[in-house]
């Protein structure tokens, strides 16, 4: 994935994203650092339930969708006009970020 960032520019390292938001809010880094551990146990909290909604809502910027996909049997498979051994695939559970209005207004 292609980013429009300048050449050298790294991401912001967790504990810099900590003190710019204790900053801003008035709270100390280790504060702001137990919001986001107590964030991230709701997240799991909420996106493992077995008959949960299936999505988490971090207001403002993303929500985690879970996306499952079912097992595939293997066997052989017609591609490109050739028979190719397909391996079978176990079913499987992924969380796919969707960005919200917030954010994707930055990307216009």
């Amino acid at each position: 994935m292609a980013t429009d960032s300048k050449a050298g520019e790294k991401a912001m390292p967790k504990t810099e994203i900590y003190k710019k938001l204790a900053e801003k809010t008035g709270l100390e880094p280790k504060q702001v650092s137990l919001v986001f551990e107590k964030l991230e146990e709701l997240a799991k909290e909420v996106l493992g339930k077995k008959n949960g909604p299936g999505e988490f809502l971090i207001p403002g910027l993303v929500k985690l969708k879970l996306k499952k996909t079912a097992a595939t049997k293997g066997g052989m498979k017609s591609v490109a006009g050739r028979m190719v051994e397909v391996k079978p695939k176990p079913a499987s559970v992924k969380v796919k970020p969707v960005v919200l209005k917030g954010l994707k207004e930055l990307a216009k």
